[in-house]
């Protein structure tokens, strides 16, 4: 496929497909599916249009990362191989943000080393709602030119107010209050945070903070459900106060193992995530919120 046009032009991998395809419809950019052919050893082997415009966006969900990192640097440096001399990155989900410190002796500090890896290739970066803590700026993490960390709260909320009747939105610690805070200031509802005390990667301890939950659409609200353990343990809090009903909702669906499983069978009604990262949970499609951001770093990077 040849392009020969100084219109930009959006790279995607064939897992994150649709998605792809669904933000170069709402950007109006060309679109192509990066080929890759992987070797008996592991090694991969890109294959991109063979001629590109002066910028290429390219388009990667990061979860799963060891798998996808290196095929993410091999597609930025090949694009400028191939004749593109500004490459931005488009990530929904970036990894390894939560590692912003060393907690215990020994431990790397993997941000900043990620963040230095793609700020090699890369030129501007944009994603969702970053788990980003002790580091607040995304261009601190990515020292690129244009480092993006936008929030999906506003279509998060329209989900609701169209979904759920009066929602009443629980935050399952302090870190997910801003998301809670800012979904329910759209439509005045109702909401509050738990608190919790992590006790490992798979054990925490959950203080729900007391309300009249009896009756309520309850909704689990989250930047990021991993192991879900968290949500489960507010779950269980909830339970017996015999809700009307209980949703999940969240900005990425990661849901390891049987996380899934585990919610539904505490009493979960509905699982709800946006597409950022792809997982039968999608009900939220980025394209539009993606793409109106995308237009205006395409523009800064002319």
């Amino acid at each position: 496929m040849t392009h020969n046009s100084n219109t930009p032009m959006i790279l995607g991998f064939s897992e994150y497909a649709a998605q792809t395809g669904r933000l170069a419809q709402a950007a109006g950019l060309p679109c192509s599916i990066i080929d890759i052919h992987h070797f008996p050893d592991g090694e991969s082997k890109l294959t991109l249009p063979d001629k590109l415009p002066a910028q290429v966006i390219v388009v990667r969900s990061l979860d799963h990362p060891n798998d996808k990192l290196v095929e993410l640097i091999l597609a930025a440096a090949g694009a400028r191989q191939l004749g593109a001399s500004k490459v931005i990155l488009v990530t929904p989900y970036l990894c390894y943000m939560r590692q912003d410190k060393a907690f215990h002796p020994g431990e790397v500090v993997s941000q900043p080393v990620i963040g230095r890896c793609l700020a090699g290739q890369i030129d501007g970066i944009l994603t969702v709602d970053s788990h980003l803590h002790r580091v607040h700026r995304l261009a601190d993490a990515v020292p690129v030119a244009d480092a993006v960390n936008i929030t999906a709260t506003d279509p998060m909320a329209h989900f609701l107010q169209k979904t759920v009747d009066h929602p009443f939105l629980i935050g399952p610690d302090g870190e997910s209050e801003q998301w809670v805070a800012e979904i329910a200031s759209h439509y005045g509802f109702d909401y509050c945070v738990a608190r919790k005390e992590r006790l490992g990667d798979r054990q925490v301890k959950i203080s729900m903070p007391d309300g009249d939950y009896q009756g309520r659409n309850l909704v689990l609200v989250d930047d990021v459900a991993s192991t879900g353990k968290t949500l489960l343990e507010a779950v269980k809090l909830l339970t017996p106060h015999r809700p009307a009903s209980i949703s999940v909702l969240v900005t990425h669906a990661l849901f390891v193992d049987d996380a899934e499983t585990e919610l539904m069978d505490a009493g979960v009604d509905n699982i709800w995530s946006c597409d950022a990262i792809p997982h039968p949970s999608n009900s939220i499609e980025l394209a539009e919120l993606l793409a109106g951001t995308l237009a205006r770093i395409i523009r800064s990077a002319s």
